[in-house]
Order: structure tokens, then sequence, then C-alpha cells
């Protein structure tokens, strides 16, 4: 085969292409729960993303927003408390329906 015919062959890869292929090479390892990686793959599937579309979201939201797509920030005492009652179950009511809640709360 002639050097000719063989250049004509190989693929010629755009700069942009050349992106795409190298940019799914990084690998990210990270340790969660199995319940929560479980819970979050269920919620992900539901939407229609894989684990690697959801990350490859956060890592995008974080380079444009040049930090965390979302506000993190210690909670206050108040919060805290709210928060461990609401893991313990304490100080709680339930509602037969959103419509009830509505009515107690006087929305």
């Amino acid at each position: 085969m002639s050097k000719k015919l063989a250049a004509k062959q190989t693929p010629v890869l755009t700069n942009a292409a050349r992106r795409s292929e190298t940019a799914k090479t990084g690998m990210i390892r990270a340790r969660v729960s199995p319940e929560l990686k479980t819970q979050a793959e269920g919620i992900l599937a539901e939407i229609g993303l894989s684990s690697s579309d959801a990350i490859r979201m956060f890592y995008k939201q974080v380079t444009l927003r040049q930090g965390l797509p979302f506000e993190a920030r210690i909670p206050n005492a108040t919060t805290r408390k709210a928060l461990r009652d609401a893991e313990a179950g304490r100080n709680m009511t339930d509602y037969a329906s959103v419509d009830e809640m509505f009515n107690d709360l006087g929305i």
C-alpha cells in the first residue's frame, strides 16, 4: 500500500476531537458508604444520569463558579440541634397530608 493511500485511510482528528478523547481519561476514586452509593445511584438513574455524568457535571460547575456550586458552611447551634433531633426522631410532628401540615402552619 502506498504512503499516499495509507494517509487517506488514517482518520485525522481535529483539536476539539483530540481534547474530547483525552478529556475522559482522568480517573477519580472516592470512598462512600454502600448505602449512600446505592441511594445516590438510584436517584441519578431516575433522572437518566450515571455516576460519571453527575461527577462531570459537578466538576464543570466547580470550574465555572470557581468553587462549590452550593453554599457550604458550618450550621449554627440551632440548626445543629434541629438536625440531631430530626436524626433521633425527637420533636417531630407527623402529618397525614401536606394540606394538614399547611393548615397547622397557617399557610
